[in-house]
């Protein structure tokens, strides 16, 4: 299914451009203010070069704001000559600031600010460990054995974890995750009446999306699962249809894509519907025509809100740095960024929507955020489910302290604080740390990723939207 959650969504970033002469910028501006003698170029910046000679952009890697500005313009500003109506026009998409020490201080505290005014819950739910699709490469291969969640953990769950959070207020967000979720439709179903029901009467807002094969995806199911606050889907299509077919094949053998694509087809007016593909070093080369694929059979771009393609990670659960073949291990590896760039801009070029850099985080820093297993045990991740040292509690005795085993607040050193890259990293991967280092408490540091990509991925972006 679609890959497990290694990073989450920080902040919406404004995504605002700007060209002409000097820095007009296009798009809503925060109001001018008067900056004070010491405003400089935020440290949070990436600059590029631009197909003009006589220009450079300006990329706020805190804001997600991109700035196209003569080469002139930026060598005054360095000099400190600084012209208020154009300072102020950067200050006002994050380019330049007053205060720089402020400004780190506030990056340092940003995730902590964000989750104290996100008056939100959110969990990711294993209804069960089973499914009907026999994929080879499947992270939970080491330890689903047709596990389902008893009724009892499901009412635990519900009185002790759930409700009381909209008791006190707070939306509750919940992912539906698997093995198939659907697999166990009626418990999905009662779960959800019964949050949906409470969210009326605490007033508070109620979702959920469904991590889904999309095998057992049909219009009806889904009409019914919206009256009671169904989201978004998030199917998996792996390539073409030979591809699909032998990622993601029944248990009897029998392959999955034509089923999939039809069952996409039905529902995709009804609600939103996300695309993951997964594909490995061997692979990834052939995706792209998953997208004529799709376009043939009558998907067309629009009809979907995104689609991602993530490389194969190893099987949770398996011996840290084995050999796991042309799995991916390292977001730096040659491949991988060669292969993120080509089926990016494969999908841009016919139209299909994909996912834009934004302000992240690793989501074991997001402390309203946690995975429940089907037994009832939190997690962080769900790839951390196959390792049982990296429980952080049970539904029986809570959440625990896992400040120290999963190394919170690593990212606040200096070599990451000063980094540029900061805001859209915050020390990476634990996963991926875990497998070169052996231990969550490493830096995924994803600064060499960022050179080599940082620039081609806003170029991708800006083709996109014009």
């Amino acid at each position: 299914m679609y890959r497990p959650r290694g990073h989450v969504a920080l902040l919406e970033s404004a995504w605002q451009k700007s060209s002409s002469q000097g820095c007009k910028l296009r798009g809503p501006l925060a109001p001018f203010f008067i900056l004070g003698a010491k405003v400089q170029l935020t440290k949070y910046l990436a600059l590029f070069n631009s197909a003009d000679d006589r220009k450079v952009m300006l990329y706020s890697t805190r804001r997600c704001s991109l700035v196209r500005l003569d080469r002139e313009t930026l060598e005054q500003i360095s000099r400190g000559e600084h012209d208020p109506e154009t300072c102020n026009a950067l200050a006002s998409v994050g380019i330049m600031v007053d205060d720089l020490d402020r400004e780190r201080e506030e990056i340092r505290v940003a995730l902590a600010d964000a989750l104290q005014r996100t008056a939100r819950f959110s969990l990711t739910l294993l209804l069960n460990l089973d499914c009907n699709l026999a994929c080879p490469y499947c992270f939970e291969d080491n330890f689903r054995h047709r596990q389902y969640m008893g009724e009892e953990t499901a009412r635990k769950i519900l009185d002790q974890l759930l409700l009381p959070q909209m008791q006190l207020g707070r939306a509750v967000h919940l992912d539906f995750y698997g093995g198939e979720p659907l697999l166990s439709l009626p418990m999905l179903k009662n779960i959800a009446s019964t949050l949906f029901d409470a969210s009326l009467k605490h007033g508070v807002e109620f979702s959920f999306d469904i991590y889904t094969n999309g095998t057992l995806v049909s219009r009806s199911t889904v009409e019914e699962l919206l009256s009671l606050g169904l989201r978004a889907l998030r199917m998996t299509i792996d390539g073409p249809k030979e591809v699909h077919n032998r990622q993601r094949p029944f248990v009897s053998g029998k392959g999955s894509f034509d089923l999939v694509v039809a069952n996409l087809k039905a529902v995709y007016e009804l609600v939103a519907v996300q695309i993951g593909a997964n594909f490995s070093a061997e692979n990834w080369r052939e995706f792209p025509k998953m997208l004529d694929h799709l376009l043939a059979a009558g998907v067309k771009p629009q009809m979907l809100d995104v689609v991602h393609f993530s490389p194969i990670m190893p099987k949770s659960g398996a011996e840290v740095g084995g050999n796991h073949g042309g799995h991916c291990m390292n977001s730096t590896e040659p491949w991988l960024m060669e292969a993120v760039l080509s089926l990016r801009e494969e999908a841009i070029r016919r139209g299909f929507p994909v996912a834009k850099v934004k302000s992240s985080a690793c989501v074991v820093d997001f402390d309203n955020d946690f995975v429940v297993n089907y037994d009832g045990t939190f997690y962080k991740c769900p790839i951390f489910m196959g390792y049982p040292e990296l429980s952080v509690g049970t539904i029986e005795t809570g959440i625990i302290d896992y400040s120290n085993s999963h190394a919170l607040d690593r990212w606040k050193c200096d070599d990451c604080l000063d980094c540029p890259y900061l805001p859209i990293c915050y020390g990476g991967c634990r996963f991926f740390a875990m497998q070169r280092g052996g231990t969550v408490a490493d830096l995924d540091c994803r600064r060499e990723y960022f050179d080599a990509m940082l620039e081609k991925l806003i170029l991708q972006e800006q083709r996109l939207g014009s």
